[in-house]
């Protein structure tokens, strides 16, 4: 069991939940400068979290 393999796919899961909550909160924003701000925030989130969590799973190599 490769404890990096799964902690990427628990990094990429969370970055894409993160990710689909920012783009809710951009579908459903009104024009106010802190919904700016928190969508920003959550889809750069997403983004680190889910490219750190493939970068995990695609550095392993797989062992037999």
């Amino acid at each position: 069991m490769n404890l990096k393999r799964i902690f990427g796919a628990v990094l990429t899961t969370i970055g894409i939940i993160i990710l689909c909550y920012g783009g809710y909160l951009f579908i459903s924003s009104t024009n106010s400068a802190t919904g700016w701000k928190s969508i920003t925030v959550s889809l750069l989130l997403g983004l680190i979290f889910f490219a750190s969590g493939i970068g995990l799973v695609k550095g392993m190599k797989d062992e037999a």
